[in-house]
């Protein structure tokens, strides 16, 4: 088998210096002067570690890939329409940007021959939009006639959840060049988990959260995260339809309805969470309650604390034990 060839910025597949790209390098990260637009809002950035669970939940809602080298000028204006275009769907559909210079496995298994490439992705499948860069009429027909048409497709399809929301994109762009990394802004007893996490070992990041946890209780986001890393443990790489359909199948199993509301949780149906575990409970099956309701405090921690779906199932949780 012919050796895999990695992806780097300024370079061919064929290993030539392309000096056009090398000329439009930035050394800014995204968010920062002068850098790429940041990931936030409906725009995820997905690495080779995230890039399965990503797949997996585009049987929830549809998402749009975009392979690129985020340290390229050239790809700025690009990322910052279809970001724009995305985020004012309000969560029909997700932008998942994947720098292929760091993840060459993706652009390989994609077949592309450089950035940018955009792609579908809807229940699992690839479906290939654009390899390299539009013209802006282009650019304003993929925002303006194709995502509409990917959305009414995915619904056609089945495919009619709500992408999670991932904060304001904004507030990345709004510091200053010297704003740290991500990793910089974890606290230090939060490194080991992080990376773990960042690696793709969430049952080790999940194990390292909770030391952090037993050194202090109140660690709200140490919290947080042990829940997300758990979920990603359990069900990152299910698959979607067989959960769905053993859920569907089996509708007095405590164990095929946590599965399926872990696929709610991850596509951030959280609504949809609440309610299957609640509501399963309330038609006859207080004898399960108890690994209802471990699950569901689980849960509870990833939601802010203001998230009025959060008070109400806490509601109904009580008078439900009572």
């Amino acid at each position: 088998m012919a050796e895999q060839q990695a992806f780097h910025p300024g370079v061919s597949l064929a290993g030539a210096v392309d000096l056009e790209a090398l000329k439009h390098q930035v050394e800014a990260e995204p968010g920062q002067a002068g850098g790429a637009p940041a990931a936030g809002g409906y725009v995820i950035d997905t690495t080779e570690n995230t890039f399965q669970a990503m797949v997996q939940t585009s049987a929830t809602f549809p998402i749009l890939l975009f392979l690129w080298v985020p340290t390229d000028d050239r790809l700025f204006a690009m990322a910052r329409a279809l970001g724009d275009a995305v985020n004012k769907l309000n969560g029909q559909i997700q932008l998942s940007r994947i720098d292929i210079a760091s993840n060459p496995s993706i652009a390989q298994a994609f077949q592309i021959q450089g950035a940018p490439a955009l792609f579908a992705l809807i229940g699992g499948r690839p479906m290939s939009i654009l390899q390299g860069l539009p013209s802006d009429e282009e650019l304003q027909q993929i925002t303006d006639v194709v995502v509409p048409k990917l959305i009414a497709a995915a619904q056609q399809a089945g495919v009619t959840g709500t992408a999670p929301y991932s904060g304001d994109p904004d507030s990345d762009a709004a510091n200053s060049a010297s704003a740290g990394s991500v990793q910089d802004q974890v606290p230090p007893e939060h490194q080991e988990a992080y990376m773990l996490a960042q690696q793709g070992d969430y049952a080790g990041a999940a194990a390292a959260y909770e030391k952090v946890l037993e050194a202090d209780p109140n660690d709200t986001r140490a919290a947080r995260e042990r829940a997300k890393a758990l979920l990603l443990a359990r069900s990152a790489n299910a698959d979607v339809r067989v959960v769905r359909a053993a859920a569907a199948d089996k509708p007095d199993d405590v164990d095929a309805q946590l599965a399926v509301a872990d696929i709610d949780m991850i596509g951030g149906q959280i609504q949809d969470a609440f309610d299957r575990l609640l509501d399963f409970v309330a038609a006859g099956h207080k004898a399960d309650i108890e690994p209802v309701r471990q699950r569901l405090l689980e849960y509870f921690t990833i939601p802010e604390p203001t998230d009025e779906r959060l008070k109400r199932a806490r509601r109904r949780l009580a008078t439900l034990m009572y």
